[in-house]
């Protein structure tokens, strides 16, 4: 089988990765791809938004099965073009991916279908923002509805702060993604998890669930990012009823609401949840795998990949088995460029070097240079390790990234956080 894998980031290493083992072993395709997918098949310098070019490409290659990673992709209608030219596809097209292009359409798709999340409000202008903000006395969650590279979600803890921001985004002109439109969120309490599933235009089977870290520093602290580090499984977090619980009041009304509303949605459906004492809540929906959740999912899976994806993208889940995962747990640790998120300084040059007992680096935005590799900075690599709990998986991981950056030059200098995994190594009482 030969396998189209859109995307340049870490999530579409791990993916291209799982791939290529038995027993499918596909050939890759990567579009542009990165240096981990350049070691595992062959890269094509097509952006990821570049949507008759990817489906020329395809039907070129002969392509079997297209993987779309990112979601700039699924916003620029790369499914719907990869299907037209009569590729199997795994990715919802635009109209299903608008779960995660527009914040606003999420949330109205999930009152209509009596899906649990937070209370919010829609704004346009500064005026209805203010006016939808005083309802929010305890703090609020601001959302710019378009996608906004991971910068379009503000945690609020008080008031003026959330004022202050709503003066930025409008009276400056300076709304995250572009537009007007912006959700007001009542913060929830609890903790958080991530669910992912295949969905197949009819049913769907879900993933092994992780823990991402969002923010930049030790301790939940600084700003948000794209995620610094993950583990699975989420067993500090979710049990088995629980699992079996969100399947019920998240995934099977969102079933019927895209049956209904005549979405064929074929691709992953990511639930950001918030585990409440009133139950699981959704903090958001996004059309495709999480980042860095899928470098800690994929290690632990126990079937074919590339057979999943497929029975997902030509609409026949019910012809596999429900989807198998180790026991082992995976833990996964992001390097990241020094001022990220604030800025993604390139690096150069850094070395291609096997990592102690088993740890593997899935890379980010990077490329191929004389026997390194060359990075576009931000979210460097995903530093993964499996252990028989998340204490050991935990100890592999961190002994891999202590081992990486003791070997780069001073102006190659990497960070990350020390704490990934830490609250889960830790027994439950």
């Amino acid at each position: 089988m030969k396998v189209l894998v859109v995307g340049s980031g870490a999530r579409e290493h791990a993916l291209a990765w799982k791939l290529k083992q038995p027993p499918s072993a596909v050939d890759i395709i990567a579009a542009p791809g990165n240096a981990g997918t350049a070691l595992l098949g062959r890269n094509v310098a097509l952006g990821v938004t570049a949507a008759n070019e990817l489906a020329q490409l395809a039907v070129k290659e002969l392509v079997d099965l297209a993987v779309i990673g990112p979601e700039a992709a699924l916003a620029a209608g790369v499914a719907d073009a990869l299907r037209r030219s009569g590729i199997a596809t795994f990715g919802p097209d635009r109209a299903g991916a608008r779960l995660e292009t527009s914040k606003a359409f999420a949330k109205q798709f999930m009152r209509r279908y009596g899906i649990p999340t937070a209370a919010a409000r829609e704004a346009h202008d500064l005026k209805q923002a203010q006016r939808a903000l005083a309802l929010f006395p305890n703090g609020a969650v601001l959302k710019a509805d378009g996608l906004a590279a991971g910068k379009g979600v503000v945690v609020c803890a008080e008031t003026a702060v959330a004022e202050t921001v709503l003066r930025d985004w409008y009276a400056e002109r300076n709304l995250p993604g572009g537009g007007s439109t912006i959700v007001i969120e009542e913060p929830l309490q609890g903790r958080e998890v991530s669910v992912m599933a295949l969905v197949d235009g009819k049913g769907y089977r879900i993933l092994a669930a992780a823990c991402d870290y969002k923010r930049a520093q030790d301790g939940d602290s600084g700003p948000n990012t794209g995620g610094m580090g993950a583990y699975s499984p989420a067993a500090d977090v979710l049990d088995e009823m629980a699992l079996a619980d969100i399947a019920k009041q998240i995934y099977e009304p969102a079933m019927e609401g895209l049956r209904r509303e005549g979405i064929d949605y074929r691709g992953c459906l990511y639930a950001g949840l918030m585990l409440t004492q009133r139950g699981p809540s959704v903090l958001e929906f996004n059309a495709r795998f999480g980042d860095p959740e899928t470098q800690v999912v994929m290690p632990r899976l126990a079937d074919d990949l590339g057979e999943l994806l497929s029975a997902a993208a030509t609409g026949r889940l019910d012809a596999v088995s429900t989807p198998r995962f180790s026991p082992d747990a995976c833990v996964g640790v992001v390097l990241a460029s020094p001022s990220y998120p604030q800025r993604s300084e390139p690096v150069a040059g850094l070395p291609i070097v096997p990592l102690p007992d088993g740890a593997i680096a899935f890379w980010g935005g990077s490329a191929l240079a004389r026997g390194t590799v060359d990075a576009a900075g931000g979210r460097v690599a995903t530093i993964c390790a499996l252990g028989a709990d998340i204490a050991s998986a935990r100890l592999r991981a961190y002994e891999g990234v202590r081992s990486y950056v003791a070997g780069l030059r001073p102006e190659q200098a990497l960070r990350y956080r020390s704490d990934i995994g830490e609250r889960a190594a830790v027994p439950v009482r």
